[in-house]
């Protein structure tokens, strides 16, 4: 049992070094709240038609081992790691797609889902999903309005102005409608 644990243990650590292009894992984050369920899958590319996908778990730190989760056997019966509760976790697996689904997860269920597939001589994992089981979901700030300065209308008339009124040379925009007032009143005589 222990070379079996030790075995694991290398073989995953390689795993969070490298990654594989041959199972695509997703989602790659996943944040759910306590008591909730999450569905993480797993896609084999590779010839086989039917290959065993195995589940592992790296709970988060300080703890630096992986745990066997689960697999599915030749006859389709799920096989599960030592110490698993049965009741949280299932696997079903369809042709070269696997999921493990999570019911009523808590926060020491969060860390580092990696599914794998043992080759001849090789071992393919997934790159992994980041499982975070929180109380309460993060919320997002409401946007602010922005709000826009109130506009200064123009009289288009002569440079004779009435008191309180502003002239406008025709055709200018509002922002060198605004440059132009600015420059305009400071150049009034007191």
């Amino acid at each position: 049992m222990l070379l079996r644990g030790l075995w694991l243990f290398l073989a995953a650590q390689l795993a969070a070094l490298h990654g594989s292009s041959v199972l695509h894992q997703s989602p790659t984050y996943k944040q759910v709240q306590t008591n909730r369920m999450v569905n993480l899958s797993c896609e084999a590319k590779s010839s086989l038609s039917n290959p065993r996908i195995f589940w592992l778990r790296q709970r988060q730190d300080p703890v630096i081992h992986y745990e066997f989760l689960g697999v599915l056997d030749s006859s389709k019966r799920l096989v599960y790691g030592e110490g698993v509760e049965q009741e949280k976790l299932t696997v079903s697996q369809e042709g070269t797609r696997s999921d493990l689904s999570l019911i009523n997860v808590k926060p020491s269920d969060s860390g580092m889902y990696f599914c794998m597939t043992i080759g001849n001589p090789e071992l393919t994992f997934g790159k992994g999903t980041q499982l975070s089981v929180v109380d309460v979901l993060p919320t997002t700030a409401q946007p602010t309005k922005k709000t826009t300065p109130k506009r200064t209308t123009c009289r288009n008339m002569s440079r004779v102005t009435r008191k309180g009124e502003f002239f406008c040379p025709p055709g200018l925009s509002e922002e060198q409608e605004t440059i132009s007032l600015t420059v305009f009143l400071f150049s009034l005589p007191p």
